[in-house]
């Protein structure tokens, strides 16, 4: 008797393992816990390509997906999803946080044949994208392109680890950039000497000196030196300020912004500057949404890249829901 049950129990064994094993085989494997800066980069390159084959489906979104474009909250597969037509080639640069699992991206691109710069957020929960964000700058100057060919070579090149702030130092860093500016106290924040900035590809610092005084004297001017002229005076909210993203081993910290510019004033005063004792802004008020990528290293901003467009003055950001149920614990 006890050989036949044992028999019966090896029978019944050997005939279940290929159902378990196929049980076991159709479970989906758990998603990762943790991105690590080469998850995050590795992320940004299929999300890339997935957008440039029209396909979300690529993608792995968390079902609750949160994605904006231009500040206009829309669904995966629309905006940017229907009109990329090539990835970027040489204009790249990463801003991969593990830390808050975020990564900042910044490119050039093809959208209908047409060259746009990217500014890319993306946030992950369990391996999955929970918030996606898209800053398109289109209609870039033909004088500005050859500036967004390739990255200067700070924002390619790691820091010295003797020379490297803390994540958090860095943070606070790139946030007192803003507040200089609505300050108009380049005191507010730590400008390197060799600091220089970049929008949309045009370079509005550290330009060589022009042949005459006058206003080409601001863009020959240091970060630091150019913002106590009071040529930023304009510039009076800066809201939200969005810095949570930040690299200690490359010195990039990744910022989004939304300038909104009331334009109350038409003449700035400006300072220090020969034959230019003030500058005309005889335009309507606008906002600026923004993404700025900042090279931090030493205590100091020794670099900027930054990109953005313009739109009518006080517009919403898209995230205002979300930013509500982080601030109450609730979701949306």
């Amino acid at each position: 008797m006890r050989k036949f049950l044992t028999a019966i129990v090896i029978l019944v064994a050997s005939s279940c393992t290929p159902a378990i094993a196929q049980t076991m085989k159709a479970q989906p494997r758990p998603h990762s816990t943790h991105c690590d800066r080469a998850c995050l980069n590795a992320t940004v390159d299929k999300y890339v390509a997935a957008l440039v084959a029209h396909d979300p489906s690529q993608v792995d979104f968390a079902p609750n997906v949160k994605f904006v474009e231009n500040t206009v909250p829309i669904k995966p597969g629309d905006g940017l999803w229907k009109t990329a037509s090539a990835p970027p080639t040489t204009f790249k640069i990463y801003v991969p946080d593990p830390v808050s699992e975020q990564v900042g991206f910044m490119c050039v691109m093809q959208e209908n044949g047409k060259p746009i710069q990217l500014g890319l957020r993306l946030k992950l929960v369990n391996g999955r994208i929970t918030e996606a964000e898209h800053l398109i700058a289109r209609n870039l100057r033909d004088t500005s392109l050859k500036n967004l060919e390739t990255p200067r070579p700070a924002f390619l090149t790691k820091v010295p680890a003797s020379e490297r702030d803390s994540r958090a130092d860095m943070i606070k860093i790139g946030l007192s950039y803003y507040t200089a500016l609505v300050s108009a106290d380049s005191n507010n924040a730590p400008f390197a000497d060799d600091c220089v900035r970049r929008e949309n590809g045009m370079q509005t610092t550290g330009n060589p000196p022009p042949a005459k005084p006058g206003r080409g004297t601001l863009g020959a001017m240091g970060c630091a030196a150019q913002l106590k002229t009071g040529t930023f005076n304009y510039i009076t909210r800066i809201e939200p300020r969005r810095v949570w993203i930040a690299d200690p081993e490359t010195g990039l910290v990744f910022g989004l912004s939304q300038f909104r510019q009331p334009m109350k004033e038409k003449t700035y005063k400006i300072t220090g500057v020969p034959d230019v004792p003030s500058v005309d802004l005889n335009i309507k008020p606008f906002d600026l949404p923004a993404a700025h990528i900042f090279k931090v290293y030493d205590g100091k901003i020794h670099q900027i890249e930054a990109m953005g467009f313009t739109m009518p003055y006080d517009s919403k950001t898209g995230w205002e829901q979300t930013q509500k149920s982080k601030a109450t614990g609730t979701s949306d």
